[in-house]
């Protein structure tokens, strides 16, 4: 499946499903997607590896948007967890509503409805395989602004 990087013509609300190859029949929520690439930056502020955001509004009714990454360390999951609370916070004014994994340190959840954050150690995030599990949903790679830049 082709991925397009965040903010690109493929990426927009226009896309195609990459798994149905259908025009996505619903845009989504353009402050819901906001919010998911806000904490997306968020985990890009703290060199989370590999981000991902997935659209699961049309599949699911957990959340609008998934947002995965990985931290190379109990410490990274930690220090990427809490830039995305503290932007979300001073950004938005919005406090998760749930967080779970605290205590183990290797994965974190941060719920706040509409937006789900999951960030992961490498093997938690093998382990769980959430993009495989949640792979119907239309699927994001985010690329920070100094990436695309460089590219």
């Amino acid at each position: 499946m082709a991925e397009a990087p965040l903010g690109t013509a493929a990426a927009s609300t226009s896309a195609v499903n990459p798994v149905h190859s259908q025009p996505v029949s619903n845009p989504a929520d353009p402050e819901t997607e906001a919010m998911a690439r806000l904490a997306a930056e968020a985990c890009d502020d703290r060199k989370a590896v590999d981000i991902r955001l997935i659209r699961v509004d049309q599949v699911s009714s957990l959340a609008d948007w998934f947002v995965i990454c990985s931290g190379l360390s109990d410490v990274q999951v930690r220090a990427i967890a809490r830039s995305v609370e503290d932007r979300l916070e001073d950004d938005l004014g919005r406090l998760p509503l749930r967080r779970e994994g605290q205590s183990a340190g290797s994965w974190l959840l941060l719920d706040y409805g509409e937006v789900i954050v999951h960030v992961l150690t490498p093997s938690e995030r093998e382990y769980y395989d959430l993009e495989s599990f949640w792979g119907h949903g239309e699927q994001v790679r985010y690329l920070s602004s100094s990436s695309a830049s460089n590219a």
